[in-house]
C-alpha cells in the first residue's frame, strides 16, 4: 500500500485536493471531530485537564477556542489527549484498506507528529496567502486568533514544500487540481 500524504498551509485546500485522487481518505480533522462528538473516554482526559473549559459533552468547539485562548500550554494539553487516538485510527484505517494499492492521508499535524515513514509520497499544497484568508474565513468555525496558534505548532511550510515529492499550486479550480492529481498518479504508478 502506497501512502500518498497532503501537506500544506491551514487553508491551502490540501482536504480538497485529497478528495480529487479517488482512494481513502484518512481525514484527521473529521475523525477529531467525531473524537470530540463520540470518544467519552477522550472527553473525561481532557476535562480532567481543563476543567475550567471542558464542561459538557459532546465537547464544543468553542470551549476548545476558549481554552487555547487563555493558555498557551493548553494546545498541548489538548494535543496529548487527542494525537494518540488519532494515531489508533489511523491504523485502523490501515487495516481496513491494506489491500487497497493507495490511501490519501489528509492529516494536518503529520511531519510535526512524526506520523511519517521512509516510503511515504509527500505532496506539497501552495496557494497564495489572498486565496488562503479567503478560504479560512469561509470557515464557521474561522477564528484568526486560533489560526495564528495553530500555525506556531507547525513546521516551517518551505521546509515541508522541501521535504516533499510533489507541489500542486492550488489556484482553488477543479481542472487544474484535477491534471495535476491525474499527472501526479502516473507518475507514483509507474514508479511503484
Amino acid at each position: 500500500m502506497i501512502r500518498i500524504a497532503i501537506l500544506g498551509d491551514i487553508g491551502s485546500g490540501k482536504s480538497h485536493i485529497a478528495k480529487k485522487f479517488g482512494y481513502p481518505i484518512f481525514n484527521a480533522d473529521k475523525e477529531v471531530s467525531k473524537i470530540y462528538n463520540k470518544d467519552k473516554k477522550s472527553y473525561k482526559k481532557l476535562k480532567k485537564l481543563l476543567p475550567r473549559h471542558i464542561i459538557s459533552f459532546p465537547i464544543k468547539k468553542k470551549f476548545l477556542s476558549k481554552a487555547i485562548l487563555a493558555n498557551k500550554k493548553n494546545i498541548k494539553k489538548i494535543g496529548k489527549v487527542i494525537h494518540p487516538e488519532v494515531r489508533q485510527r489511523l491504523r485502523k484505517f490501515e487495516k481496513k484498506h491494506k489491500k487497497e494499492k493507495l490511501v490519501v492521508l489528509d492529516i494536518p499535524l503529520f511531519l510535526e507528529n512524526k506520523m511519517n515513514r521512509k516510503n511515504d509520497v509527500l505532496i506539497f499544497v501552495s496557494a497564495e496567502k489572498k486565496k488562503i484568508k479567503r478560504s479560512l474565513k469561509m470557515r464557521s468555525n474561522f477564528n484568526p486568533k486560533i489560526v495564528e496558534k495553530l500555525k506556531k505548532l507547525q513546521l516551517p511550510l518551505e521546509f515541508k514544500k522541501k521535504k516533499s515529492n510533489f507541489v500542486i499550486k492550488n489556484n482553488f479550480q477543479n481542472k487544474s487540481a484535477k491534471n495535476s492529481v491525474k499527472n501526479i498518479l502516473k507518475k507514483i504508478k509507474r514508479n511503484a
